[in-house]
């Protein structure tokens, strides 16, 4: 049958998307192609040298499993590492099924070269004949490294990030593409490698630019007729960083030019980093050739922090403008915005000014207040974290309980109107729900609900219980 392997690879698909999160299978399972099976060796193709090694070292055991599954104890799994116009020199990897210790079957990276010689090259946009050691990088210093949070949202990116700022154009990380949300650190983090490059690097060309002022620069240079001098002038950059890059769509003339600025600084072993508020096979309107080769390096999410991290970031940003603040206010701060960082670090902001300009005490009812006209214009979602901590405020119950596998009645009860509420006040799925209670599945969420709907219909206190809680939680 010719679509063998497309109907083994499906099945494989099906298991390991019950086994991991649907990012991670977005990032590193959707972008692979079934190519060819020959008896029991499947041959799947993945667009970059680094995408198999990060297979190979995170996902070998799922793997080693569906492929025995699928195909049997003989099985084996080779991969094809093929980019862009370049098939004819794909380099074919195979890994030898169930294997326990596949590290003698790695390629080492390809080390590019970091530099290469140019002539010097008319900087259009500044003085004609400045020598490219004088351009400005545009690099916010107050958006380094030191200053950037880590937690499970974005230690990809940022792990991606400083291997780039200590190797740039010497890594798979080529070109570096970090997606995500608003507000939640794209722009901070491009800027940490950039800044992280000129402090190592001084001798190295950095530039960043919005994707906005590269189209409109573009646009200038047709007009005056200076379109060349466009393209050497980012064409001489060490290191190029590209804010918002899904500004390009539809823009198909900007898109053309950039592609060949990327070419030529991809092919002389200079750093490409990208930023965008989503991921590659999400972008509408973009050139499939622009969009393969953005597929090129890694593509890295950033997603929206959890509180812990979130608590971090308003303590480091505390930290450095010498300030202190009770710690439920931080954590109501934390608990009450959830989604966007920016947003946090503003509200923090406010706070503190009109604490000072009011001469009053930070205290947590002003925080409420405050926090109310902040985001009264927007349509604020109750987390499903901050409905965890109301509820184990009203029944003192420590979080880590509530998410345990006790069965203490008034533990289970807390618990299960925690899920009532989460299914009510927020978007989450079952799913979603559960696993902020410990790891419960959808079923034992939708159980929670009937119970706790059935409970208020014929409890008296149970249902004062609910409608105090309600009362809590829809004042935030």
């Amino acid at each position: 049958m010719s679509d063998l392997h497309k109907e083994k690879w499906e099945a494989c698909l099906k298991v390991i998307k019950d086994n991991i999160s649907l990012q991670a299978f977005k990032t590193w399972f959707s972008p692979i192609v079934p190519v060819k099976i020959e008896g029991d060796n499947l041959t799947i193709q993945v667009p970059s040298h680094f995408f198999y090694e990060w297979l190979e070292e995170h996902y070998i055991g799922l793997l080693k499993k569906v492929i025995k599954k699928e195909l049997g104890p003989n099985g084996r799994l080779e991969y094809s590492i093929v980019m862009e116009n370049n098939t004819s020199n794909s380099t074919p990897y195979t890994v030898k099924l169930p294997a326990s210790n596949l590290s003698s079957v790695k390629n080492a990276p390809v080390n590019v070269p970091l530099t290469s010689n140019e002539s010097q090259i008319r900087n259009p946009f500044i003085i004609p004949g400045l020598k490219k050691v004088n351009v400005e990088s545009n690099l916010n210093p107050a958006y380094s490294f030191e200053n950037f949070v880590e937690g499970d949202c974005n230690r990809l990116a940022r792990s991606a990030g400083f291997a780039v700022a200590n190797k740039p154009g010497g890594t798979a990380f080529n070109p570096l593409l970090i997606y995500g949300g608003v507000g939640l650190g794209k722009t901070h983090l491009a800027h940490a490698i950039g800044i992280g490059i000129k402090n190592q690097f001084p001798n190295k060309t950095v530039l960043y630019v919005g994707s906005e002022k590269f189209a409109h620069q573009f646009i200038d240079a047709i007009q005056n007729g200076t379109t060349n001098d466009f393209i050497h002038f980012y064409q001489m950059m060490d290191v190029l960083i590209i804010d918002d890059v899904q500004f390009f769509s539809g823009k198909e003339k900007t898109q053309d030019v950039f592609f060949h600025i990327f070419n030529h600084l991809h092919q002389n072993g200079k750093q490409i980093i990208l930023t965008s508020d989503k991921p590659p096979v999400e972008m509408q309107n973009m050139e499939q050739r622009l969009l393969s080769r953005f597929k090129w390096g890694l593509s890295a999410d950033l997603q929206a922090p959890d509180l812990e991290t979130r608590i971090a970031i308003l303590e480091k940003k505390m930290y450095g403008n010498g300030i202190d603040l009770p710690r439920e206010v931080v954590e109501y701060l934390a608990y009450s915005i959830n989604t966007n960082i920016r947003e946090m670090e503003g509200a923090l902001t406010s706070l503190i000014a009109q604490a000072s300009l009011n001469k009053k005490a930070i205290t947590l009812d002003l925080a409420r207040q405050m926090i109310d006209k902040f985001v009264k214009n927007t349509a604020r979602e109750v987390s499903i974290e901050y409905i965890q901590k109301v509820v184990c405020d009203y029944f003192d119950l420590e979080i880590e309980i509530l998410k345990s596998k006790t069965r203490k009645r008034e533990v289970v009860q807390a618990r299960q109107i925690a899920m009532f509420f989460s299914k009510k006040m927020t978007k989450s799925s079952l799913a979603n729900i559960g696993a902020h209670c410990g790891g419960k599945d959808h079923a034992t969420v939708l159980h929670a609900c009937r119970t706790v709907s059935n409970l208020s219909d014929t409890d008296k206190q149970f249902k004062i219980y609910l409608s105090d809680l309600e009362k809590r939680l829809s004042m935030q």
